[in-house]
């Protein structure tokens, strides 16, 4: 993984500093809120609704089992023992005393990690797919060019103030594990004709108020042109973006009022005008980022691990976590390890500090002692000997981490909803545990197979409910909290938005529509057929008419 170099570590330890001088003339009175509102909220602090938040960016989902212990010791020193690892690959605490928000700046400058530009109307953590450089059916190594992107987006004077803040996502793989079409910016790495590398150009995509899906711009755009051409959509979103209505200052809005194909042409035109040849990166420059990205040393290991096989046949519930959180690995002998933080009844992505620093030793023993996080609140081993697997499983299952859930329906997405968060309407974090126990039986789970359910507790869709396989908006109603379901939604290489099903359910009855929904399901299924393939074979009639028929 990428190391800091002199300028990195100069610009952490300037930002501490600086926030350090900014919270002491807060505290002291000399600034009021409203001045150091958007001074704190570029260094990841949020007020919320009992304490400060710090959102702390964990770019392209990386980490070293030394930046996961710092982490864990963060939670157990400033917070309450816990952290939330988000649907955008950072952590959060939601405990944070304003006078001690600097020292843990301190503390994860050490560690080469920092909460800058996790907030605020500029280019956020950029993300990536949680496989990248393993994957089976990778192409690229995304990573490289997350990382060139986070040292050119980094203090960019002309990006730092955008009409709403801007999240780029990118991927080297066909299969979409990065959520591409939700962002406002999603690069999708492929081969053209002649079998040179670029990107497909995606633009446009968010959720909140007004859902709508990343639209692409440019189907094939040369490597070399990459930041020459971010600028150049980020110079006409900033020129056109609204900024007379936050809920319309998202690029979303401006490629939906001009069409994409206008947006494309008055990029291009901004491109072929300005493109500034300097952001052609030099060759020694990618080969200097490149090299952080280099695989670890790897054993030659036969293609099939006899043991591991064995231990499949012998043991049930390994064989079961195997089938969901155990992926195929581009090196032969070894595999890919979603540990999943969503235990029977558990608040989805949160962590423990005693859990992190299992991780931590775990991943220094099986994985070279890297960590990843993904969009779906889980995290990942990259690099793990099939011979390893049964005694990796074993380990996790001593600190409640060996759930065989991966994808499954108690693999919940939830943001911190009510429980927490100021503009929240509604709780997120009981209704997934609800869910979650409900759908707990692991026998039921294999039957129902894949299904991605997502919460969120407002129309700000932190939770991702507008692309899940059922969506759950939290929404208030005359002061009670009630949840609007959607159906057939889907972030991968076949996006779709949810269909809403009809009126929302109260608290004390949504659990139990997510029960009818899968019931009709498994009742008109064709053999093989996952959640989403029966929603788009049958369509919203079915599940409308068990829901709302007794009624």
């Amino acid at each position: 993984m990428y190391r800091y170099d002199e300028y990195d570590h100069r610009i952490l330890a300037e930002r501490v500093e600086q926030f350090r001088d900014q919270v002491g003339r807060r505290i002291a009175g000399d600034i009021s809120e409203d001045e150091f509102k958007p001074l704190r909220l570029m260094n990841g602090l949020y007020l919320q609704l009992h304490a400060y938040m710090l959102r702390v960016a964990i770019p392209y989902g990386m980490l070293s089992s030394t930046q996961l212990r710092k982490l864990a010791y963060i939670a157990r020193r400033f917070d309450k023992g816990y952290g939330h690892f988000t649907t955008r690959q950072n952590i959060q605490y939601h405990w944070i005393k304003l006078e001690q928000a600097p020292d843990i700046l301190g503390e994860l400058a050490e560690v080469e990690m920092h909460a800058i530009q996790t907030s605020g109307n500029c280019v956020r953590n950029t993300t990536a797919d949680q496989f990248a450089g393993v994957a089976f059916d990778e192409i690229e190594d995304p990573r490289v060019w997350c990382e060139i992107v986070r040292q050119w987006s980094t203090f960019h004077p002309e990006f730092s103030f955008l009409p709403r803040k801007f999240k780029i996502a990118i991927t080297g793989s066909p299969h979409d594990r990065a959520a591409l079409c939700v962002h406002d910016i999603g690069l999708r790495m492929h081969r053209d004709a002649a079998g040179e590398i670029g990107f497909e150009v995606m633009v446009g995509g968010g959720q909140g108020r007004t859902p709508m899906l990343a639209e692409t711009i440019r189907p094939f755009l040369p490597k070399q042109y990459l930041l020459s051409y971010l600028e150049a959509i980020l110079r006409v979103y900033n020129q056109l973006g609204r900024r007379d209505n936050i809920h319309k200052a998202r690029i979303k809005i401006l490629v939906g009022a001009v069409g994409a194909a206008e947006f494309a042409r008055l990029v291009e035109a901004e491109w072929q005008a300005s493109r500034n040849e300097d952001l052609e990166l030099p060759a020694a420059e990618f080969e200097r980022i490149h090299a952080h990205f280099a695989l670890p040393p790897y054993e030659a290991l036969p293609a099939e691990t006899p043991a591991f096989h064995a231990k499949r046949f012998e043991n049930r519930e390994f064989a079961r976590w195997v089938r969901t959180n155990v992926s195929r690995h581009k090196q032969p002998g070894y595999a890919i390890v979603t540990v999943s933080l969503k235990p029977e009844g558990g608040v989805p992505g949160d962590a423990s500090d005693r859990q992190m620093e299992a991780m931590a030793d775990i991943a220094e023993r099986f994985s070279f002692g890297e960590v990843r996080v993904t969009h779906e609140q889980n995290l990942v081993l990259a690099h793990v000997k099939e011979a390893d697997l049964y005694e990796l499983w074993r380990n996790l299952g001593f600190f409640d981490l060996a759930a065989a859930n991966a994808g499954l329906i108690t693999d919940i997405i939830a943001c911190p909803g009510l429980d927490y968060c100021s503009l929240a309407n509604a709780r997120s974090i009981p209704v997934s545990q609800a869910i979650g126990r409900r759908f707990a039986d692991p026998e039921r789970q294999a039957r129902i197979g894949e299904l991605k359910i997502k919460i969120s507790g407002c129309i700000n869709a932190c939770g991702h409910h507008h692309v899940g396989h059922i969506g759950i908006l939290g929404v208030d109603k005359k002061g009670e909290e009630f949840y609007q379901i959607t159906l057939g939604g889907s972030a991968d290489e076949t996006a779709a938005l949810g269909d809403i099903v009809g009126p929302a359910f109260a608290y004390d009855r949504v659990v139990d529509a997510v029960d009818t929904i899968v019931d009709t399901y498994l009742g008109i299924r064709i053999e093989g057929e996952r959640f989403l393939d029966t929603y788009r074979r049958v369509g919203l009639q079915p599940f409308k008419e068990r829901l709302y028929g007794a009624r």
